[in-house]
Formats: C-alpha cells, sequence, structure tokens
C-alpha cells in the first residue's frame, strides 16, 4: 500500500492551498455567519472551477470520479483554510445520488459537479435532526429509514458550536426512492462524508498548529518567548505527534475506499477519531497558548477552534468510530 501522494497529487494541495490563502476565508466565514451567502457561493464557484466537488461525481455525469484519495487531499486544504458551507455533505449527497437511482443521479450530479447546485444530505435520526446550511442550499435530501425525499423547505436556525455551522430541521418534501438500495446508499455516503470529515479535521489541526508555533515565538514571558518553556514545548509536540498520526490513516482509508475494501468502514472510522481528536486537542491547545485572545470572536483563529468542536461529532462521534472500530 502506498501511502505517499504523487506528483499530481500534491500540486493539486498546492494550488488550492494558493487560491484559498488568497481569498480571504475569515471574512468568509463571518459573512457566512451572519446570513450572506454570497461570497461563500463566490468561493464555491472557485472551488468547482478547481474540481473539487467533481471529485465525487463518476464521470458518466460529468465528474472526474469518485476519487476518494483526491477528496481527502482536497478537504484537508479546505479544512486547512476553515472553508464555511455544506462541503462535506455536498459530496456526501453526491456519493448517495450515484447509488440510490439514474433518474436523480441525472438530476442532480452535474449541477453538482459544477458547483451549480449546493446540496446537502440529512440522514435523520434521533441525535441528529438538523440538515446542515439548509436554508443556503439547494436541494435538502433527507433520508429517513429507508426512504429519502427532496426537502421543501427548513425550520428556524439553531446553535452550533461552530457559527457558520447553519442548523435547521428540514421540512415537508417529495419522496425521491424507498428501499433497501436507499438504505445502502445512505451508508455509503455516511463513509464518503466520514472521510472528508476527518480530512477537512486534519487540514484544520495543521493550522492550529502553525499559528500557535508561530504565536508562541512572538509572545514573550519574564523576557523570552514562551515558546521557549519546556512545558510549552511538550503541549505543542504532543499536537504534532497526534495530528502525524492521523494522516496515514486517513490516507489509509481512502485508499481502502478507493478500493472497495470490505473492511474500509473500519478504517473510516479510525481516521474519522484520529483526526477529529487531534484536531480537538490542537484547538484546546491553541486556545490555552494564546490566553485571554483566542477566546475573542474578532481573533481570526477562534474561527478554527470553533470549528474543530463542531467537526468533532460530526458524521460520527468519537465513541461511535470507536466502537465501529473494535466491532467484530
Amino acid at each position: 500500500m502506498r501511502f505517499l501522494l504523487d506528483d499530481e497529487q500534491r500540486e493539486f494541495a498546492r494550488s488550492l492551498d494558493a487560491m484559498l490563502a488568497a481569498a480571504d476565508t475569515p471574512a468568509v466565514v463571518r459573512a457566512w455567519a451572519a446570513g450572506d451567502t454570497a461570497p461563500g457561493r463566490a468561493l464555491w464557484s472557485r472551488l468547482a472551477e478547481a474540481g473539487v466537488f467533481a471529485l465525487a461525481v463518476p464521470e458518466r455525469h460529468d465528474g472526474l470520479g469518485p476519487l476518494p484519495v483526491e477528496l481527502a487531499v482536497a478537504f484537508t486544504e479546505l479544512g486547512r483554510h476553515a472553508v464555511p458551507g455544506p462541503l462535506v455533505e455536498t459530496v456526501a449527497a453526491a456519493a448517495f445520488l450515484d447509488r440510490v437511482g439514474d433518474e436523480a443521479a441525472a438530476a442532480w450530479l452535474p449541477g453538482i459537479a459544477s458547483g451549480k447546485t449546493v446540496a446537502t444530505l440529512c440522514p435523520l435520526s434521533p441525535d441528529s435532526p438538523y440538515a446542515l446550511d439548509a436554508d443556503a442550499a439547494d436541494a435538502v435530501f433527507v433520508v429517513d429509514d429507508d426512504t429519502v425525499r427532496l426537502a421543501a423547505t427548513a425550520g428556524p436556525l439553531q446553535q452550533s458550536a461552530d457559527p457558520a455551522r447553519r442548523l435547521a430541521r428540514p421540512l415537508g418534501g417529495t419522496v425521491l426512492a424507498h428501499g433497501a438500495g436507499v438504505t445502502a446508499a445512505a451508508a455509503h455516503a455516511a463513509d464518503v462524508a466520514a472521510l472528508a470529515t476527518a480530512a477537512q479535521a486534519l487540514g484544520l489541526g495543521r493550522t492550529l498548529l502553525a499559528r500557535t508555533v508561530e504565536y508562541v515565538g512572538q509572545r514573550t514571558q519574564f523576557g523570552v518567548a514562551i515558546g521557549s518553556f519546556q512545558a510549552v514545548k511538550h503541549r505543542l509536540a504532543d499536537v504534532l505527534i497526534a495530528l502525524e498520526f492521523a494522516q496515514p490513516l486517513v490516507h489509509a482509508a481512502a485508499l481502502a475506499l478507493a478500493s472497495a475494501d470490505p473492511g474500509a468502514g473500519r478504517e473510516i472510522a479510525a481516521a474519522k477519531v484520529s483526526a477529529c481528536e487531534a484536531t480537538y486537542t490542537a484547538a484546546r491547545t491553541a486556545l490555552h497558548l494564546h490566553g485571554a485572545l483566542g477566546y475573542t470572536d474578532e481573533f481570526d483563529l477562534s474561527l478554527w477552534i470553533r470549528k474543530a468542536r463542531a467537526l468533532r461529532s460530526a458524521w460520527g462521534t468519537p465513541a461511535a468510530c470507536r466502537a465501529r472500530v473494535l466491532a467484530v
């Protein structure tokens, strides 16, 4: 099994990083959280032009994929820059529609690949009755047991740990499909979503670590940089080790999904819990070492810190992921 990215994949990551670095994503995140989706939709179109969403759509529907490894590469960069919107949910919807039926796939997948359609997928459960960014999406697909419907509207917005994650209960709608095929398609889509979330968290954690290392090298106490203190070094080293251990798990999960490995679900669960727990540790460390500055809404890094908490439980809580890994 090859765990190293090839030259083309690394160049793809570099191009996304450069594009997003120039996009002022903190301003886009704040606008999205306030209900102004125009900057986010403009960035969405640029991501689509770069082929991000086409990676989850098969070629027969104007896509490039499915390409799980490249999708993980892309979502690592999206997480690195804290891009808002139902990114994971859109690629999950693409994976779902590809397997639920030709009619639904033909109707929605070309638009998802081109970026013209922002979709969100909501697998209803007592623990998660809300759809992400339902008010901003062009299509909200709601899976309830073995039935999928296209929601007609969304209820009032609910609070999230991350203000840019706008949650609402999907209401009404038209039934698109029913039966065992819906259940199987939803399970596959959940795996794709968990993998994308793990990659997104990994990129998020990398930024939290990099920004914190930079800060502790500048902040002084007792006449020296706090980054020279042994306790600070140990905290940052723990974060680095956790992220380094999570990265090959994310890559292995992507390879397992690409090869249709029967054990891909366990690989994905391991990647999800490792990446999200590492990033949650990175967020807590960043908050601590930035002092009171880390708590302020005006400080850009708070956008990353809040997202880390939300991603930890999105598409599989730590307990659920660990249970899946340990299941015989």
